[in-house]
Protein backbone atom coordinates (compact mmCIF):
# COMPACT_ATOMS: atom_id res chain seq x y z
CA UNK A 1 0.00 0.00 0.00
CA UNK A 2 1.59 3.49 -0.76
CA UNK A 3 2.65 5.66 1.89
CA UNK A 4 2.45 9.04 1.64
CA UNK A 5 5.81 10.98 2.63
CA UNK A 6 6.12 12.57 5.82
CA UNK A 7 6.10 16.37 5.40
CA UNK A 8 9.06 18.52 6.05
CA UNK A 9 9.09 20.71 9.79
CA UNK A 10 8.08 23.85 7.82
CA UNK A 11 4.89 22.12 6.50
CA UNK A 12 4.17 20.13 9.18
CA UNK A 13 4.15 23.47 11.59
CA UNK A 14 1.75 24.93 8.69
CA UNK A 15 -0.54 22.39 8.90
CA UNK A 16 -0.73 22.39 12.46
CA UNK A 17 -1.39 25.72 12.91
CA UNK A 18 -3.90 25.81 10.29
CA UNK A 19 -5.94 23.01 12.30
CA UNK A 20 -5.31 24.58 15.82
CA UNK A 21 -7.32 27.62 14.17
CA UNK A 22 -9.99 25.33 12.53
CA UNK A 23 -10.17 23.63 16.19
CA UNK A 24 -10.52 27.19 17.78
CA UNK A 25 -13.34 28.51 14.94
CA UNK A 26 -15.54 25.06 14.64
CA UNK A 27 -14.23 22.65 17.06
CA UNK A 28 -16.71 23.26 19.88
CA UNK A 29 -19.46 22.90 17.21
CA UNK A 30 -22.00 20.42 18.44
CA UNK A 31 -21.40 18.71 14.87
CA UNK A 32 -17.61 19.11 14.89
CA UNK A 33 -16.95 15.17 14.42
CA UNK A 34 -15.82 15.47 10.32
CA UNK A 35 -13.43 18.28 11.60
CA UNK A 36 -11.89 16.42 14.36
CA UNK A 37 -11.65 13.17 12.03
CA UNK A 38 -9.71 14.75 9.72
CA UNK A 39 -7.41 16.42 12.01
CA UNK A 40 -6.77 13.25 13.44
CA UNK A 41 -6.55 11.38 9.94
CA UNK A 42 -3.19 13.92 9.45
CA UNK A 43 -1.37 13.23 12.36
CA UNK A 44 -1.87 9.01 11.73
CA UNK A 45 -0.44 10.00 8.52
CA UNK A 46 2.34 11.72 10.55
CA UNK A 47 2.37 8.93 12.29
CA UNK A 48 2.03 11.10 15.60
CA UNK A 49 0.50 8.70 18.09
CA UNK A 50 1.55 11.04 21.05
CA UNK A 51 -0.22 13.82 18.65
CA UNK A 52 -3.19 11.70 18.59
CA UNK A 53 -3.66 11.06 22.18
CA UNK A 54 -3.49 14.77 23.10
CA UNK A 55 -6.31 15.51 20.63
CA UNK A 56 -8.48 12.41 22.09
CA UNK A 57 -8.23 13.89 25.07
CA UNK A 58 -9.16 17.31 23.89
CA UNK A 59 -12.18 15.86 22.25
CA UNK A 60 -13.71 13.77 24.74
CA UNK A 61 -14.40 16.86 27.08
CA UNK A 62 -16.32 18.27 23.97
CA UNK A 63 -20.08 17.99 23.78
CA UNK A 64 -21.19 16.98 20.40
CA UNK A 65 -23.10 14.28 18.83
CA UNK A 66 -20.43 11.69 18.49
CA UNK A 67 -18.90 11.61 21.66
CA UNK A 68 -19.08 8.15 22.86
CA UNK A 69 -16.70 7.16 19.93
CA UNK A 70 -14.02 9.44 20.84
CA UNK A 71 -14.39 7.89 24.25
CA UNK A 72 -13.74 4.43 23.19
CA UNK A 73 -11.08 5.12 20.63
CA UNK A 74 -9.11 6.98 23.26
CA UNK A 75 -9.36 4.53 26.16
CA UNK A 76 -8.10 2.08 23.67
CA UNK A 77 -4.78 3.93 22.87
CA UNK A 78 -4.59 4.55 26.59
CA UNK A 79 -3.64 0.65 27.21
CA UNK A 80 -0.86 0.71 24.54
CA UNK A 81 0.70 4.68 25.82
CA UNK A 82 3.17 4.92 28.55
CA UNK A 83 1.56 5.65 31.61
CA UNK A 84 3.30 8.83 31.88
CA UNK A 85 1.71 9.84 28.59
CA UNK A 86 -1.74 9.42 29.81
CA UNK A 87 -2.00 12.48 32.09
CA UNK A 88 0.05 15.58 33.57
CA UNK A 89 2.79 15.17 35.82
CA UNK A 90 0.88 16.44 38.69
CA UNK A 91 -1.81 13.83 38.92
CA UNK A 92 0.27 10.67 38.03
CA UNK A 93 1.97 11.96 40.95
CA UNK A 94 -1.05 12.45 43.00
CA UNK A 95 -2.44 8.73 41.38
CA UNK A 96 0.60 7.30 42.25
CA UNK A 97 0.77 8.35 46.34
CA UNK A 98 -2.79 7.16 46.23
CA UNK A 99 -1.96 3.88 45.19
CA UNK A 100 1.03 3.48 47.45
CA UNK A 101 -1.02 4.68 50.31
CA UNK A 102 -3.39 2.43 50.18
CA UNK A 103 -0.86 -0.63 49.69
CA UNK A 104 0.68 0.34 53.30
CA UNK A 105 -3.11 0.27 55.02
CA UNK A 106 -3.47 -3.42 53.69
CA UNK A 107 0.48 -4.00 54.44
CA UNK A 108 0.37 -4.84 51.09
CA UNK A 109 3.96 -5.12 48.93
CA UNK A 110 3.18 -4.64 45.59
CA UNK A 111 5.74 -4.52 42.32
CA UNK A 112 5.74 -2.31 39.81
CA UNK A 113 3.80 -3.78 37.34
CA UNK A 114 1.13 -4.12 39.70
CA UNK A 115 1.52 -0.31 40.82
CA UNK A 116 1.00 0.74 37.61
CA UNK A 117 -1.94 -1.11 36.83
CA UNK A 118 -3.34 0.27 39.72
CA UNK A 119 -2.67 3.42 38.70
CA UNK A 120 -3.81 2.97 35.07
CA UNK A 121 -7.26 1.99 36.57
CA UNK A 122 -7.19 5.20 38.07
CA UNK A 123 -6.75 7.01 34.95
CA UNK A 124 -9.40 5.00 33.29
CA UNK A 125 -12.00 6.08 35.33
CA UNK A 126 -10.75 9.50 35.58
CA UNK A 127 -11.41 8.93 31.89
CA UNK A 128 -14.92 7.49 32.15
CA UNK A 129 -16.10 10.37 35.12
CA UNK A 130 -14.78 12.79 32.18
CA UNK A 131 -16.84 10.66 29.68
CA UNK A 132 -20.43 10.40 32.07
CA UNK A 133 -19.76 14.36 32.46
CA UNK A 134 -19.37 15.33 28.73
CA UNK A 135 -22.79 12.92 28.24
CA UNK A 136 -24.20 14.66 30.65
CA UNK A 137 -23.69 17.90 28.99
CA UNK A 138 -24.11 16.45 25.41
CA UNK A 139 -28.19 15.36 26.99
CA UNK A 140 -28.63 19.08 27.99
CA UNK A 141 -27.78 20.38 24.77
CA UNK A 142 -29.87 17.64 22.52
CA UNK A 143 -33.10 19.52 23.33
CA UNK A 144 -31.58 22.63 21.64
CA UNK A 145 -29.67 21.01 19.10
CA UNK A 146 -32.42 18.77 18.37
CA UNK A 147 -34.62 22.10 16.62
CA UNK A 148 -32.15 23.49 14.86
CA UNK A 149 -33.23 23.42 11.31
CA UNK A 150 -31.08 25.64 9.57
CA UNK A 151 -27.59 25.89 11.05
CA UNK A 152 -26.21 27.88 7.90
CA UNK A 153 -26.88 31.37 6.29
CA UNK A 154 -29.35 31.43 4.26
CA UNK A 155 -30.64 34.97 2.49
CA UNK A 156 -34.29 33.79 3.33
CA UNK A 157 -36.03 34.29 6.74
CA UNK A 158 -36.21 32.04 9.73
CA UNK A 159 -39.06 30.93 11.36
CA UNK A 160 -40.16 32.35 14.63
CA UNK A 161 -40.01 29.18 15.94
CA UNK A 162 -36.26 28.86 15.09
CA UNK A 163 -35.59 32.08 16.65
CA UNK A 164 -36.71 31.39 19.82
CA UNK A 165 -34.45 27.69 19.99
CA UNK A 166 -31.38 29.86 19.19
CA UNK A 167 -32.84 32.68 22.40
CA UNK A 168 -33.49 29.55 24.51
CA UNK A 169 -29.77 27.51 23.66
CA UNK A 170 -28.55 31.02 24.54
CA UNK A 171 -29.79 31.82 27.52
CA UNK A 172 -28.89 28.09 28.78
CA UNK A 173 -25.37 28.69 28.02
CA UNK A 174 -24.52 31.66 29.24
CA UNK A 175 -26.02 30.46 32.73
CA UNK A 176 -23.42 27.88 32.08
CA UNK A 177 -20.71 30.76 32.33
CA UNK A 178 -18.09 28.85 29.98
CA UNK A 179 -16.83 32.17 28.26
CA UNK A 180 -15.45 30.02 25.30
CA UNK A 181 -18.50 28.05 24.61
CA UNK A 182 -21.06 30.93 25.27
CA UNK A 183 -18.78 33.30 22.83
CA UNK A 184 -18.65 30.32 20.14
CA UNK A 185 -22.40 29.86 20.41
CA UNK A 186 -23.13 33.37 19.57
CA UNK A 187 -20.65 33.00 16.25
CA UNK A 188 -23.17 29.98 15.65
CA UNK A 189 -25.84 31.40 16.24
CA UNK A 190 -24.72 34.48 14.29
CA UNK A 191 -23.69 32.18 10.99
CA UNK A 192 -28.17 31.22 11.21
CA UNK A 193 -29.16 34.82 12.29
CA UNK A 194 -26.68 37.01 10.80
CA UNK A 195 -29.40 39.31 9.52
CA UNK A 196 -31.22 39.60 12.77
CA UNK A 197 -29.93 42.39 15.23
CA UNK A 198 -31.29 41.46 18.06
CA UNK A 199 -28.80 38.42 18.29
CA UNK A 200 -26.00 41.37 17.91
CA UNK A 201 -27.08 43.42 20.68
CA UNK A 202 -27.21 40.45 23.07
CA UNK A 203 -23.82 39.75 21.94
CA UNK A 204 -22.59 43.05 21.90
CA UNK A 205 -23.64 43.69 25.57
CA UNK A 206 -22.74 40.46 26.89
CA UNK A 207 -19.29 40.55 25.60
CA UNK A 208 -19.40 44.41 27.21
CA UNK A 209 -19.64 42.77 30.34
CA UNK A 210 -16.28 40.62 30.33
CA UNK A 211 -13.27 42.49 31.55
CA UNK A 212 -10.98 43.68 29.40
CA UNK A 213 -12.94 43.06 26.01
CA UNK A 214 -13.55 46.31 23.90
CA UNK A 215 -12.06 45.56 21.10
CA UNK A 216 -14.25 42.21 20.45
CA UNK A 217 -17.19 44.14 21.34
CA UNK A 218 -16.23 46.81 18.57
CA UNK A 219 -15.28 43.95 16.25
CA UNK A 220 -18.96 42.96 16.88
CA UNK A 221 -20.81 46.07 16.17
CA UNK A 222 -18.71 46.63 12.85
CA UNK A 223 -19.72 43.11 11.89
CA UNK A 224 -22.87 43.70 12.34
CA UNK A 225 -22.97 47.17 11.54
CA UNK A 226 -21.31 46.67 7.30
CA UNK A 227 -21.98 43.48 6.52
CA UNK A 228 -25.17 42.17 7.88
CA UNK A 229 -28.06 43.66 9.70
CA UNK A 230 -29.62 45.52 7.02
CA UNK A 231 -30.09 49.45 7.32
CA UNK A 232 -33.48 49.48 7.61
CA UNK A 233 -32.68 48.99 11.03
CA UNK A 234 -30.20 51.53 11.72
CA UNK A 235 -30.41 50.54 15.77
CA UNK A 236 -27.48 48.12 16.21
CA UNK A 237 -25.09 51.00 14.01
CA UNK A 238 -27.02 53.86 16.54
CA UNK A 239 -25.62 51.50 19.36
CA UNK A 240 -22.02 51.38 17.85
CA UNK A 241 -22.12 55.26 17.82
CA UNK A 242 -23.30 55.15 21.05
CA UNK A 243 -20.63 52.57 22.30
CA UNK A 244 -17.51 54.27 20.29
CA UNK A 245 -18.95 58.07 21.98
CA UNK A 246 -18.49 56.14 25.55
CA UNK A 247 -14.87 55.07 24.62
CA UNK A 248 -14.13 58.91 23.68
CA UNK A 249 -14.02 58.36 19.90
CA UNK A 250 -16.12 61.21 19.63
CA UNK A 251 -15.37 61.51 15.80
CA UNK A 252 -15.93 57.84 14.85
CA UNK A 253 -19.27 58.75 16.50
CA UNK A 254 -19.90 61.48 14.25
CA UNK A 255 -18.77 59.46 11.19
CA UNK A 256 -21.30 56.12 12.23
CA UNK A 257 -23.97 58.66 11.65
CA UNK A 258 -23.22 60.29 8.69
CA UNK A 259 -23.06 57.02 7.17
CA UNK A 260 -26.32 55.92 8.30
CA UNK A 261 -27.88 59.45 6.68
CA UNK A 262 -26.29 58.56 3.24
CA UNK A 263 -28.35 55.93 2.97
CA UNK A 264 -31.25 56.94 5.28
CA UNK A 265 -31.14 60.26 4.70
CA UNK A 266 -35.22 61.13 6.31
CA UNK A 267 -34.23 58.93 9.52
CA UNK A 268 -35.47 61.61 12.48
CA UNK A 269 -33.89 59.24 15.11
CA UNK A 270 -30.66 59.06 13.81
CA UNK A 271 -30.68 62.85 13.06
CA UNK A 272 -31.89 62.99 16.64
CA UNK A 273 -29.60 61.42 18.17
CA UNK A 274 -26.47 63.38 16.10
CA UNK A 275 -28.43 65.99 17.35
CA UNK A 276 -27.96 64.82 21.03
CA UNK A 277 -24.34 63.58 20.40
CA UNK A 278 -23.76 67.21 19.54
CA UNK A 279 -25.27 68.57 22.55
CA UNK A 280 -23.50 66.35 25.33
CA UNK A 281 -20.22 67.04 23.66
CA UNK A 282 -20.19 70.50 22.17
CA UNK A 283 -23.60 72.25 23.52
CA UNK A 284 -27.04 73.60 22.45
CA UNK A 285 -25.84 75.48 19.37
CA UNK A 286 -23.88 72.75 18.27
CA UNK A 287 -26.72 70.59 18.62
CA UNK A 288 -29.20 72.87 16.55
CA UNK A 289 -27.10 73.17 14.00
CA UNK A 290 -27.21 70.10 13.33
CA UNK A 291 -30.80 70.25 12.89
CA UNK A 292 -30.84 73.51 10.90
CA UNK A 293 -28.89 71.99 8.44
CA UNK A 294 -30.80 68.84 7.69
CA UNK A 295 -34.06 71.63 7.91
CA UNK A 296 -32.43 72.88 4.62
CA UNK A 297 -31.60 70.04 3.03
CA UNK A 298 -33.62 69.47 -0.11
CA UNK A 299 -33.06 65.66 0.41
CA UNK A 300 -35.21 65.60 3.32
CA UNK A 301 -38.85 64.51 3.04
CA UNK A 302 -41.26 67.74 4.55
CA UNK A 303 -42.69 65.35 7.16
CA UNK A 304 -39.40 64.47 8.65
CA UNK A 305 -38.17 68.32 8.57
CA UNK A 306 -41.41 68.60 11.07
CA UNK A 307 -40.19 66.75 13.11
CA UNK A 308 -36.73 68.06 13.57
CA UNK A 309 -38.42 71.42 13.73
CA UNK A 310 -40.06 70.26 16.92
CA UNK A 311 -37.12 68.89 17.84
CA UNK A 312 -36.02 71.95 18.06
CA UNK A 313 -38.01 74.05 19.58
CA UNK A 314 -38.01 71.36 22.43
CA UNK A 315 -34.48 71.19 22.95
CA UNK A 316 -34.86 75.44 23.31
CA UNK A 317 -37.19 74.51 25.91
CA UNK A 318 -35.90 71.73 27.62
CA UNK A 319 -32.40 72.29 27.61
CA UNK A 320 -31.79 76.06 27.03
CA UNK A 321 -35.27 76.59 29.26
CA UNK A 322 -36.44 79.18 26.65
CA UNK A 323 -40.14 78.58 26.28
CA UNK A 324 -40.79 81.58 24.27
CA UNK A 325 -38.06 80.71 21.80
CA UNK A 326 -39.73 77.28 21.74
CA UNK A 327 -43.21 78.36 21.02
CA UNK A 328 -41.67 80.59 18.14
CA UNK A 329 -40.22 78.14 16.26
CA UNK A 330 -43.65 76.57 16.84
CA UNK A 331 -45.51 79.97 15.44
CA UNK A 332 -43.37 80.82 12.45
CA UNK A 333 -43.00 77.30 11.26
CA UNK A 334 -46.74 76.15 11.32
CA UNK A 335 -47.07 77.70 7.45
CA UNK A 336 -44.48 75.34 6.26
CA UNK A 337 -45.60 71.71 8.41
CA UNK A 338 -49.56 72.48 9.10
CA UNK A 339 -50.38 68.94 7.43
CA UNK A 340 -47.42 66.72 9.75
CA UNK A 341 -49.57 65.37 12.52
CA UNK A 342 -46.27 64.95 14.65
CA UNK A 343 -46.08 68.79 14.34
CA UNK A 344 -49.25 69.64 15.96
CA UNK A 345 -49.04 66.86 18.50
CA UNK A 346 -45.73 68.32 19.73
CA UNK A 347 -47.01 71.64 19.55
CA UNK A 348 -49.83 70.78 21.82
CA UNK A 349 -47.56 68.53 24.21
CA UNK A 350 -45.34 71.77 24.49
CA UNK A 351 -48.49 73.78 25.50
CA UNK A 352 -49.97 71.35 28.28
CA UNK A 353 -46.78 70.84 29.85
CA UNK A 354 -46.06 74.34 30.54
CA UNK A 355 -46.27 75.20 34.53
CA UNK A 356 -49.40 77.00 35.47
CA UNK A 357 -51.23 78.46 38.49
CA UNK A 358 -54.80 79.94 38.88
CA UNK A 359 -53.52 83.36 37.79
CA UNK A 360 -51.73 82.28 34.25
CA UNK A 361 -54.21 79.89 33.70
CA UNK A 362 -56.65 81.53 31.38
CA UNK A 363 -53.22 82.32 29.38
CA UNK A 364 -52.61 79.16 28.87
CA UNK A 365 -55.93 77.68 28.07
CA UNK A 366 -56.06 80.69 25.49
CA UNK A 367 -52.72 79.21 23.71
CA UNK A 368 -53.59 75.67 23.67
CA UNK A 369 -56.95 76.63 21.98
CA UNK A 370 -55.04 78.65 19.48
CA UNK A 371 -52.99 75.51 18.87
CA UNK A 372 -55.79 73.45 18.59
CA UNK A 373 -57.91 76.44 15.83
CA UNK A 374 -54.43 76.52 13.81
CA UNK A 375 -54.70 72.98 13.72
CA UNK A 376 -58.38 72.60 13.15
CA UNK A 377 -58.38 75.34 9.97
CA UNK A 378 -55.00 75.12 8.23
CA UNK A 379 -53.97 71.33 8.47
CA UNK A 380 -55.44 68.74 6.18
CA UNK A 381 -55.29 65.87 8.22
CA UNK A 382 -58.31 63.50 7.48
CA UNK A 383 -61.31 63.35 10.16
CA UNK A 384 -60.14 60.48 12.57
CA UNK A 385 -56.49 62.28 12.91
CA UNK A 386 -58.27 65.85 13.66
CA UNK A 387 -60.60 63.77 16.53
CA UNK A 388 -57.62 62.03 17.94
CA UNK A 389 -55.47 65.72 18.36
CA UNK A 390 -58.97 66.97 19.23
CA UNK A 391 -59.50 64.97 21.96
CA UNK A 392 -56.40 66.03 23.48
CA UNK A 393 -58.30 69.71 23.92
CA UNK A 394 -61.23 68.18 25.03
CA UNK A 395 -59.73 65.96 28.02
CA UNK A 396 -57.95 69.64 28.87
CA UNK A 397 -61.20 71.09 28.83
CA UNK A 398 -62.77 68.59 31.15
CA UNK A 399 -59.55 68.45 33.33
CA UNK A 400 -58.39 72.12 33.51
CA UNK A 401 -61.10 74.12 32.15
CA UNK A 402 -62.85 77.37 33.82
CA UNK A 403 -66.50 77.40 34.53
CA UNK A 404 -67.90 77.92 31.04
CA UNK A 405 -65.43 75.16 29.71
CA UNK A 406 -68.32 72.65 29.12
CA UNK A 407 -69.52 75.57 26.44
CA UNK A 408 -67.00 74.77 24.34
CA UNK A 409 -66.09 71.62 25.30
CA UNK A 410 -69.99 70.46 23.52
CA UNK A 411 -69.34 73.02 20.92
CA UNK A 412 -65.44 71.39 19.80
CA UNK A 413 -67.52 67.80 20.38
CA UNK A 414 -70.24 68.52 18.08
CA UNK A 415 -67.27 69.75 15.68
CA UNK A 416 -65.06 66.81 15.72
CA UNK A 417 -67.99 63.69 16.47
CA UNK A 418 -70.96 65.50 15.01
CA UNK A 419 -73.22 64.57 11.44
CA UNK A 420 -71.54 66.90 9.31
CA UNK A 421 -67.96 66.32 10.44
CA UNK A 422 -67.31 63.15 9.88
CA UNK A 423 -67.53 64.06 6.10
CA UNK A 424 -66.07 67.42 6.22
CA UNK A 425 -64.04 68.05 9.19
CA UNK A 426 -62.93 71.52 8.55
CA UNK A 427 -64.98 74.36 10.26
CA UNK A 428 -68.27 73.25 10.36
CA UNK A 429 -68.83 74.98 14.04
CA UNK A 430 -67.96 78.42 15.15
CA UNK A 431 -66.15 77.86 17.99
CA UNK A 432 -65.07 81.32 19.00
CA UNK A 433 -66.24 82.72 22.61
CA UNK A 434 -69.61 84.16 21.56
CA UNK A 435 -71.05 82.14 18.73
CA UNK A 436 -69.72 78.78 20.75
CA UNK A 437 -72.84 76.61 20.13
CA UNK A 438 -74.00 78.31 16.37
CA UNK A 439 -73.80 75.49 13.80
CA UNK A 440 -73.10 76.86 9.97
CA UNK A 441 -74.76 76.07 6.97
CA UNK A 442 -73.58 72.25 5.10
CA UNK A 443 -72.80 74.45 2.03
CA UNK A 444 -70.40 76.38 4.06
CA UNK A 445 -68.96 73.20 5.54
CA UNK A 446 -68.38 71.87 2.25
CA UNK A 447 -67.06 74.94 1.03
CA UNK A 448 -64.43 75.12 3.55
CA UNK A 449 -63.55 71.76 3.05
CA UNK A 450 -62.81 71.44 0.11
CA UNK A 451 -60.69 74.70 -0.25
CA UNK A 452 -58.49 73.55 3.06
CA UNK A 453 -55.04 74.65 3.84
CA UNK A 454 -53.97 77.63 2.15
CA UNK A 455 -50.48 79.12 1.01
CA UNK A 456 -49.96 82.55 0.12
CA UNK A 457 -53.33 82.92 0.01
CA UNK A 458 -53.85 79.88 -2.72
CA UNK A 459 -55.89 76.79 -1.53
CA UNK A 460 -54.42 73.71 -1.14
CA UNK A 461 -55.42 70.35 -2.64
CA UNK A 462 -56.65 67.49 -0.12
CA UNK A 463 -53.41 65.10 0.02
CA UNK A 464 -53.25 62.15 -1.54
CA UNK A 465 -53.02 58.79 -0.16
CA UNK A 466 -49.52 58.21 -0.17
CA UNK A 467 -48.69 62.08 1.64
CA UNK A 468 -51.20 61.37 3.88
CA UNK A 469 -49.63 58.18 5.26
CA UNK A 470 -46.64 60.39 5.67
CA UNK A 471 -48.45 63.40 7.06
CA UNK A 472 -50.26 61.09 9.73
CA UNK A 473 -47.07 58.52 10.49
CA UNK A 474 -45.56 58.49 13.98
CA UNK A 475 -42.21 58.97 14.52
CA UNK A 476 -40.64 55.86 16.99
CA UNK A 477 -37.17 54.94 18.46
CA UNK A 478 -35.76 51.56 17.71
CA UNK A 479 -36.53 50.92 21.24
CA UNK A 480 -39.95 51.43 20.71
CA UNK A 481 -40.74 49.32 18.07
CA UNK A 482 -38.61 46.48 19.04
CA UNK A 483 -39.48 45.41 22.13
CA UNK A 484 -39.54 42.02 24.01
CA UNK A 485 -39.65 39.71 20.90
CA UNK A 486 -43.23 37.23 21.19
CA UNK A 487 -42.54 33.66 22.62
CA UNK A 488 -45.27 32.22 20.92
CA UNK A 489 -45.42 33.52 17.37
CA UNK A 490 -45.55 31.56 14.31
CA UNK A 491 -44.45 32.30 10.36
CA UNK A 492 -42.02 33.70 9.02
CA UNK A 493 -39.79 36.37 11.00
CA UNK A 494 -39.14 39.23 9.18
CA UNK A 495 -35.46 41.30 9.82
CA UNK A 496 -36.02 44.42 7.51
Amino acid sequence: MFQPPLLTAAVADLAYRLFERAAGHVGLDFLAHPFWDKYLEYEERQEAQDKIFAILSRVIHIPMHQYARYFERLRQLSHNRPVTELVSAEVLAQYQSEVETESLQFGIQKTDLELERDIRAKIDAMFYQTFQTTQTETTKRWTYESEIKRPYFHVTELEHPQLANWRKYLDFEESESDYNRIAFLYERCLVTCAFYDEFWFRYARWMSAQEGKEEEVRNIYLRAATMYVPISRPGIRLQFAYFEEACGRIDIARDIHAAILTQLPDSVEVITSWADLERRQSGLESAIDVLKVQIDSPLIDIYTKAALVTQWAFLLWKVKGSVDEARTVFTKNVQWYADSRHFWQKWLEFELEQPTDATQEIQRGNRIKNAFMEMRTKSRLSAAIKQELGQVYLNYLQQRGSKDAMKEFMAVDRELFGYACLAFCHDSYDINTNNACRPQSISTVVGKSKLGAKENGIPLGELDDATRLKAESRFFSYYQLHMDPDPNAQGPANFH
